[in-house]
């Protein structure tokens, strides 16, 4: 049958409940949230004069969980006004309404015998064939089916979102022996496709795949810190970014998540798997007991392994835990003698053997540590998944790292490495030494741009299930490239589509980039359909290149700088008005000249998570690649007649001089950074298909090459007036600086046309000639340089 999910019913509305609901209505899903209607009055309702029978009591507790959700940071939400799609009640008056749903998923607290009692609730009103799930993260899924119909068991799966739902990509799908084989598969494609998750085929094991390695890992960093003597400050620095690893590496994410999620995951465990070989390492150390008696249990609490505090200026100070002492200290710079050697090493696989090698601590913490991680995967195949491939997806997924416990093996080299695994006795599973007698050397290969993976029962390689389905530019690196320079890639991807990529720190845009993008091009108008601009860095870019900027700024080169934004200009014009279909695919951090490069594309397809603005003013600059020429072109397409307060000007004006950046790409299209016709990608792992397929759609449509914009209405003297009169306003009111003011003065000037006597049409090429001159005059400033300067040293905005 075919199966469509229009309606789901999300029982339980607490943190996770809640923030799935809304993750299901960032796709456009009707949601119903349910929770227990409260037993008695809070004093609030008391004084009011309500009864339990009122209808604001009864759903009292849902519409404070889902408030809260809204508000949250990170927003749950694309767009706030997506809360709409969600309706609210209690299981007492509105279970009966799961009937007309397609899907239920069961989200309340971690009780067996409460969870039981919601199923005979759902038992008794649910339409036959619908779809029930448990989002659990610890109790046996086969367990809840106990006095359930055939019908409920074939439907019944275990599915484990991961916090936040619209963050974390990882879904894990835990069918047990009753679960009707289409219903997993069912489960497993919509998960990825629509509700864009690394899904995970997971065994009914505790606690799954990714908690079960992710939380050994954790705790074996722990052990091996100890062993060491390492401090918390150094583990932080071994386990973070330089490894793949978020920045809040161990320490800091134990106090994000709370301790006592851990405490009980891991006690868990180890009461769980007795006959697990790692059982040991659950087994929680004597100062995180300590931490939990003390309540010391992070964010939630306000202190954990670390506490932020305010010196005697004032100054918000972060303090860092000893655990010998269990006191607060000021944080400790780490230093190593092994990161510092891998400092210039920028691809991450490579980064790994001199990680391994060091020979002080950290090389001594990244053989221990990992090396126990690599015999604890090795025996997990097959108790708690079949394919290795599935582990690494989940802790990537999951616990967001850049490659997985057999992908670090990988690059380590296995057959190396089990030797001296097993010197620090650490021997993997036998079939490791299996694989490597037949000749197998490694987990993974690409073959014809498809990732394949090592299949332990058949011993040969097989193809990661739904690789098909995906672009990926490393899987094509060895075969597909046709061009590059030391900042871009052009690849090939087939079906006459191009795609260039570009890899230079942040994907910021300087020369190098700009000449892959203009050699795209070129090659795509001879020979191919069309192409895309696209990369699956961490962000898609930062934006210009502001040291090249500055350099030639503070030599007073300006005919070099002018130069330098009259061919970003022109290069953007090319993007627009190529022969050929161009679709550019903004992912993460997509600001200042990344954002302008969308804003000129056929077609956008953006990642749902990706941040786009033009920020040029937080630099002290305008947007100079057509930026701001293209905002007050979009605002006249769209201008209505008797328009006289200008608002959606007015509105873009605000965009650019507050560098208000979007939080998804829902909230781009509201800004008018995205447009209807431009497309999302809920799963970022698709976008370059589907980027890809977008082209060929607009080249098999017949595209042609569009017709330069030459009546661009703008306002002349009489609108900038108005804005110039509210920016007057807001440095009057200190809202702004004088330098924030001039700006945004410069801004209007562009956006109005400049000295214009009346409202009148104007060609593309005034708007960014304007553009362009009030640019470089900007260069020229000393505040402007103090803030690039700012940028480049710290990182950090600066307001002067």
């Amino acid at each position: 049958m075919t199966r469509r999910i229009k309606k789901v019913a999300v029982l339980g509305s607490g943190i996770m409940g809640s923030r799935i609901a809304c993750h299901f209505a960032n796709i456009g899903v009707n949601v119903l949230l349910l929770d227990i209607a409260p037993k008695e009055l809070n004093d609030d309702e008391k004084a009011k004069g309500l009864t339990l029978e009122n209808k604001a009591v009864r759903n009292r507790i849902v519409n404070s969980a889902f408030t809260s959700a809204v508000k949250s940071n990170p927003a749950p939400l694309y767009d706030k006004s997506f809360a709409s799609r969600i309706s609210l009640g209690n299981f007492e008056d509105d279970m009966s309404k799961i009937k007309d749903y397609d899907w239920v998923i069961e989200v309340v607290v971690e009780n067996l015998d409460i969870k039981k009692i919601v199923f005979e609730q759902v038992e008794k009103h649910r339409t036959p064939g619908t779809l029930i799930t448990s989002n659990t993260s610890g109790i046996p899924i086969h367990l809840m089916l106990e006095g359930r119909s055939d019908d409920f068991q074939k439907h019944f799966c275990g599915t484990h979102f991961f916090n936040p739902p619209r963050y974390l990509k990882l879904l894990e799908i835990i069918p047990t022996p009753k679960t009707d084989p289409e219903i997993t598969d069912f489960l497993m494609h919509y998960g990825d496709l629509y509700l864009g998750k690394t899904t995970v085929l997971a065994k009914d094991t505790p606690a799954f795949i990714a908690n079960r390695v992710g939380i050994y890992a954790i705790l074996k960093v722990i052990e091996s810190m100890k062993k060491l003597g390492l401090n918390v400050d150094e583990v932080d620095k071994l386990t973070g970014p330089v490894i793949g690893r978020p920045k809040s590496a161990t320490f800091r994410t134990s106090d994000v998540v709370g301790l006592d999620t851990l405490v009980k995951v891991a006690n868990g465990l180890y009461a769980g798997l007795p006959n697990d070989e790692g059982r040991d390492t659950f087994k929680l150390p004597d100062e995180v007991g300590k931490l939990m008696e003390k309540n010391w249990l992070g964010d939630k609490t306000g202190q954990g392994f670390y506490k932020k505090t305010k010196d005697a200026k004032g100054k918000t100070e972060i303090l860092t835990l000893n655990l010998e002492t269990l006191e607060y200290e000021p944080k400790k710079k780490a230093s190593f003698g092994t990161l510092e050697a891998t400092k210039p090493i920028d691809n991450l696989k490579e980064r790994f053997k001199p990680l391994f090698s060091g020979k002080d601590k950290a090389g001594e913490f990244y053989r221990d540590s990992f090396y126990a991680l690599f015999k604890y995967v090795s025996n997990r195949i097959p108790e708690i998944a079949d394919e290795l491939y599935k582990i690494d997806d989940a802790l990537c997924a999951g616990f967001g790292w850049e490659v997985g416990p057999f992908e670090t093996w990988d690059s380590v080299d296995v057959e190396k490495t089990v030797s001296k695994m097993e010197e620090m006795g650490y021997k993997p599973n036998d079939w490791v030494y299996d694989m490597l007698k037949a000749g197998i050397k490694s987990f993974y290969i690409a073959n014809d741009g498809i990732r394949h993976y090592y299949d332990i029962t058949s011993k040969s390689y097989k193809p990661v299930p739904g690789a098909e389905s995906y672009i990926i530019l490393d899987n094509i690196r060895k075969s597909n490239v046709i061009w590059s320079n030391s900042g871009s890639t052009i690849f090939d991807l087939g079906d006459g589509v191009l795609n260039v990529e570009f890899h230079t720190k942040m994907n910021t845009l300087g020369g190098e980039v700009v000449e892959g993008i203009n050699k795209a091009i070129d090659m795509a108008e001879k020979d191919y359909r069309g192409l895309v601009i696209g990369n699956q860095g961490a962000q898609f870019s930062a934006g210009a290149n502001l040291g090249m900027v500055f350099m030639y700024a503070i030599e007073q080169e300006f005919d070099e700088v002018d130069f330098m934004i009259r061919h970003f200009q022109n290069t953007m014009m090319r993007v627009r008005y190529s022969s050929v279909p161009v679709v550019v695919a903004p992912h993460g951090l997509t600001l200042g000249g990344g954002c302008e490069m969308s804003l000129h594309a056929d077609m956008i397809q953006a990642a749902a998570e990706t941040y786009i603005g033009l920020v040029e003013v937080g630099v002290g600059l305008i947007p100079g690649g057509g930026g701001t020429k293209e905002l007050t072109k979009r605002v006249s397409d769209a201008i209505e007649t008797g328009d006289v307060e200008l608002n959606a000007l007015q509105n873009a004006f605000m965009n650019i001089a507050t560098a208000k950046v979007a939080t998804s790409a829902e909230e781009a299209r509201g800004m008018h950074i995205m447009r209807p016709q431009d497309r999302i990608s809920v799963n970022k792992d698709r976008q370059i298909a589907d980027a890809k397929s977008a082209v060929i759609e607009l080249a098999d449509a017949g595209y042609t090459k569009p017709i330069q914009a030459s009546n661009i209405k703008v306002q002349g003297k009489s609108g900038m007036a108005l804005f110039m009169a509210g920016v007057s306003g807001m440095r009057m009111g200190n809202y702004i600086s004088d330098h924030d003011m001039k700006i945004a003065n410069k801004i209007a000037y562009v956006m109005c046309g400049g000295d214009l006597s009346y409202p009148q049409e104007v060609t593309e090429q005034y708007l960014l000639d304007l553009e362009r001159e009030a640019f470089l005059s900007l260069t020229g400033e000393k505040k402007t340089l103090e803030r690039i300067q700012s940028i480049l040293t710290s990182g950090k905005p600066l307001r002067n």
